[in-house]
């Protein structure tokens, strides 16, 4: 049997419907040439897309 990967679940969160939530990158360091509305952007929580969820909770689904 397969194991859960721990860095997969710490960087992913799963919604009530199913659906992948990930922190999106790029907010630590560089913000200088980023616009405000990049940043603002960045701040916020993403839906990871169908095609890429599906890879993720194959890594995921074992713990759940």
């Amino acid at each position: 049997m397969q194991k859960t990967k721990k860095s997969m679940m710490k960087r992913f969160k799963v919604t009530s419907n199913g659906k992948l939530i990930h922190r999106s990158p790029g907010t630590r360091h560089l913000l200088r040439h980023k616009t405000t509305r990049q940043q603002h952007a960045c701040g916020k929580d993403k839906i990871l897309a169908s095609g890429m969820a599906a890879r993720v909770m194959k890594c995921i689904a074992v713990g759940l």
